[in-house]
């Protein structure tokens, strides 16, 4: 039975509204893993640091996909909570344009200026050209990346999140299946593992415009009776959705309002994939290779706790859009405090769980090396310790681009992944030496939990919350 989002939200719906947006976080996040495992596995350690070097600057290409989703996914939410659904139509077609239109312009800049960028973040020796073979591929698929991430959002607004999650499954598969072939198999190397993530990111970011697409039983209005018309004699894939792609065009203020309310994201992902370069540079001043690898360790595995977090805000949002769109205060009240209590009592499960794993989960990427083993399973304990109260900030950052304030969404976002945790990782080696890196994001979840209670105490007259 599906949920709808203009319904009353128990602790249960809620779980059950979410869960397939955190499934769908958690498989995207497994997957990617997925290519590090190979690559350290049966590629080698300088393979792997490569890839782990490159990646924070093509995180930031996708990221822009997740911008435009999640601002333009609360946009989208509140026109259909003001029973605008034609309206909402237009915004979400818009959208899908812009996003592909954006990923193939920064698709051909990357590729330009690929190998300048590798030697800025200090690729030496052997690591450049395999940082250079893996970006140049990825990057010419940016566009599929992004709307992979664009659609995630999307798939919650239109009230199907059980079929993104398929698509994303569907995806997560295609490349895990082939990382095995292309790297286990023949033997690609970094190639081979960028290969297998392009194709998967192609099912992702595809497979939804097909769908969307097709058409709706109630779409018929008197603008496209035409067309209706024509899809009547030829028949055309089902869309039972909220959403449906329709003809459109651009209106700057929309796109405006879209980036500028999604803004926090970006600035989120932009500000952890910069922080990630810096952590990069003390590592390799701190620890060298070795300490790099085990970095990438700790993120990889932080992508499947995170996850969590994230699928629970993405899978929430909209429905705190929806009834802020219709002016339901008492159920807004009611989704803030269910979603606080789910994320502090699941933080103190993450970092117990993760701290009693480190070992095992560090010797799954790096077991073959005794030496890179016993530093990223102390970096992991240290590490998971974040997990306590990052949940709190994620969502406190989701909540206010549902409510449509990118301003104070991007603030949280800011001040928690680029200004806390940069000057945390810049600072605290001084006084605890390679354990200050470790313990920064710790110490920058602190700092934003305070930010975070500050902003939802100063606004919760003005929201009615």
């Amino acid at each position: 039975m599906r949920i709808q989002l203009s319904e009353h939200f128990t602790y249960k719906k809620l779980l059950r509204f979410s869960l397939p947006t955190i499934a769908m976080m958690i498989f995207t996040s497994i997957y990617c893993i997925v290519d590090g495992f190979f690559v350290s596995n049966f590629v080698g350690k300088t393979a792997f640091a490569a890839v782990n070097l490159i990646m924070p600057y093509l995180m930031i290409q996708g990221c822009f996909g997740f911008m435009i989703g999640t601002g333009g996914g609360a946009l989208v939410a509140k026109t259909l909570g003001e029973g605008k659904r034609e309206t909402a139509d237009r915004y979400f077609t818009m959208l899908v344009c812009f996003t592909t239109i954006m990923g193939l312009v920064i698709s051909a800049v990357s590729i330009v200026f690929m190998r300048p960028v590798v030697l800025f973040l200090g690729a030496e020796g052997a690591m450049v050209q395999e940082c250079v073979t893996y970006g140049i591929i990825i990057s010419a698929f940016n566009a599929a990346f992004m709307l992979q991430y664009f659609f995630q959002s999307f798939f919650v607004v239109a009230e199907k999140p059980n079929l993104g999650f398929g698509i994303t499954m569907a995806a997560g598969l295609t490349n895990i299946v082939l990382d095995a072939v292309f790297i286990a198999g023949f033997h690609w190397g970094v190639a081979g593992a960028a290969a297998a993530s392009v194709i998967g990111q192609c099912v992702g970011g595809v497979l939804p415009l097909v769908y969307f697409a097709g058409r709706r039983e109630d779409a018929a209005s008197p603008e496209n009776s035409d067309l209706q018309e024509k899809r009547r004699r030829k028949p055309a894939l089902k869309n039972t959705s909220l959403l449906q792609l329709r003809k459109t065009k651009m209106e700057a203020s929309v796109l405006w309002k879209t980036c500028g309310n999604g803004s926090s994201e970006l600035m989120s992902n932009i500000s952890a994939s910069f922080v990630g370069m810096l952590y990069n540079f003390q590592l390799m001043r701190y620890a060298g290779e070795n300490g790099i690898a085990a970095y990438g360790v700790v993120m990889y595995t932080q992508m499947i706790f995170f996850a969590i977090y994230i699928g629970y805000a993405v899978g929430t949002s909209p429905i705190m859009s929806y009834h802020y769109g219709a002016g339901n205060h008492g159920e807004m009240r009611s989704l803030l405090r269910k979603s606080l209590s789910l994320m502090a009592g699941t933080g103190v499960v993450m970092m117990l769980s993760a701290q009693a794993s480190a070992s095992v989960l560090s010797g799954i990427f790096v077991g073959y090396d005794a030496e890179l083993l016993e530093i990223t399973a102390h970096a992991f304990v240290i590490f998971a310790c974040s997990y306590l109260l990052s949940g709190v900030n994620i969502y406190a950052s989701s909540f206010f681009t549902a409510l449509n304030n990118g301003g104070v969404s991007a603030a949280i976002s800011f001040m928690r992944t680029l200004i806390f945790q940069t000057g945390a990782v810049l600072l605290l080696p001084f006084l605890l030496g390679i354990d200050g890196i470790w313990w920064a994001v710790t110490v920058s979840e602190v700092m934003a939990c305070l930010i975070s209670a500050a902003f939802l105490a100063a606004k919760r007259k003005k929201y009615h919350y």
